[in-house]
């Protein structure tokens, strides 16, 4: 099942929807849900603190919030509760995306265990381990991410305990990267286009004799490969390919599986004969604003938080990552019939904002069929299967 990524048809009559074959939750995202919860249940008599967002998901956070949490700092890393308030009785909640050692440190030395509830996503360990094993054979590391979003914030910081490290946004700042090392472009360029998300004195031309890619694991993994094979290429220039493993590591075995399969099956929906595209998902989630990216190739594609965002069939609210602000959108539902939507959602979004989101847009169509009559079929299939 996991190599066809063939999209599901549910066919409402008026209105269609294909759906992807992997959406919504990940393995890491549940799993740090599941322990936050958990940690609020068993200690109902203790102050409990997100360190920030748990997950890049308002519906979740907010949920949270109502159950007393309090968070320390915002997705950029101010501050919204000082370190200093707290006591050593106290429980802080690491989020999904990791945290980085200078803020372990500060909540060791207060006598808070950072991982006591550790909901760091076991890939974005697994990064880290492999950065820690690359720093231990002298290699630098370029990180592909996005510098201000608090998972490369982490890894740049748990990276550069044991390397050299630069962080890359895009295959852009990549090709930029790769004349610097080939001597295209002047060193002084380095500093402008990297110098402040790069350790103290890191010298291209000297710390990229040996290094290896690492990612944000939210990032297109397609993207994250584009990233590799530029600066693989600059490094064949440099040093001839018949040593090319000496100088630059395969870190292919890096990439989240669960991205991966999200946005692989996303390329497969951009494929089918949709008319509008939804995406479900937080407006700062880093990995739906890449299918929405994906998606909008292909259709008008509206990012959505929830289903409140539909505000009638003449009116929606939609985040626009390019102008990074929500825009109204009149007139958004197209008169064909049957209109076919493809949605899907973002790792951290729960599968029953897409319910909600479905049923709001069947809200709209006076003779839709009946959700159980739609889905009769594919119930029977499962139960055969099994």
């Amino acid at each position: 099942m996991k190599k066809d990524l063939t999209p599901t048809l549910l066919d409402f009559g008026p209105v269609q929807f294909f759906v992807p074959r992997h959406f919504g939750f990940c393995y890491g995202v549940e799993n740090a849900i599941d322990i936050a919860y958990r940690a609020v249940e068993e200690h109902p008599d203790k102050n409990i603190y997100l360190l920030s967002e748990m997950i890049h998901n308002p519906t979740v956070n907010e949920d949270l919030l109502g159950r007393g949490v309090q968070f320390l700092q915002d997705t950029a890393g101010n501050q919204l509760v000082p370190f200093s308030s707290l006591s050593s009785e106290d429980i802080v909640i690491v989020p999904a995306f990791g945290t980085t050692l200078e803020i372990e440190a500060e909540l060791k030395k207060i006598g808070i265990d950072p991982y006591q509830f550790n909901t760091t996503c076991p890939f974005v360990e697994k990064v880290w381990k492999r950065g820690k094993q690359l720093g231990k054979k002298d290699y630098a590391l370029v990180v592909h991410g996005k510098y201000e979003h608090e998972e490369t914030r982490a890894t740049f910081s748990h990276s550069a305990d044991h390397s050299a490290v630069v962080v890359v946004l895009n295959p852009e700042e990549a090709k930029v990267l790769a004349e610097i090392m080939t001597e295209e472009r002047p060193l002084s360029d380095f500093e402008e286009y990297f110098g402040h998300k790069a350790t103290p004195g890191f010298n291209p031309l000297e710390d990229l004799k040996r290094f290896g890619v690492i990612n944000q694991t939210t990032m297109l993994a397609t993207e994250t490969q584009e990233v590799m094979d530029i600066l693989k290429v600059a490094t064949i220039e440099r040093f001839g390919e018949a040593d090319i493993l000496d100088h630059f590591a395969d870190t292919s075995d890096t990439l989240c599986y669960a991205t991966n399969e999200n946005q692989s099956a996303t390329l497969e929906l951009a494929k089918q004969p949709a008319d509008i595209a939804v995406v479900v998902g937080g407006y700062n989630s880093s990995n739906t604003m890449h299918l929405v990216e994906i998606l909008e190739h292909s259709f008008p594609t509206y990012h959505v938080r929830d289903a409140s965002e539909f505000k009638s069939e003449n009116e929606v609210h939609h985040f626009d990552q390019w102008k990074k602000e929500v825009l109204i959108t009149k007139d958004w539902l197209p008169s064909k019939r049957p209109l076919r939507v493809a949605i899907t959602s973002g790792a951290s979004c729960p599968d029953v904002l897409v319910d909600e989101v479905m049923l709001k847009l069947l809200s709209y169509f006076d003779e839709a069929k009946e959700v159980d009559e739609v889905i009769a079929p594919f119930i029977e299939e499962g139960k055969s299967e099994t």
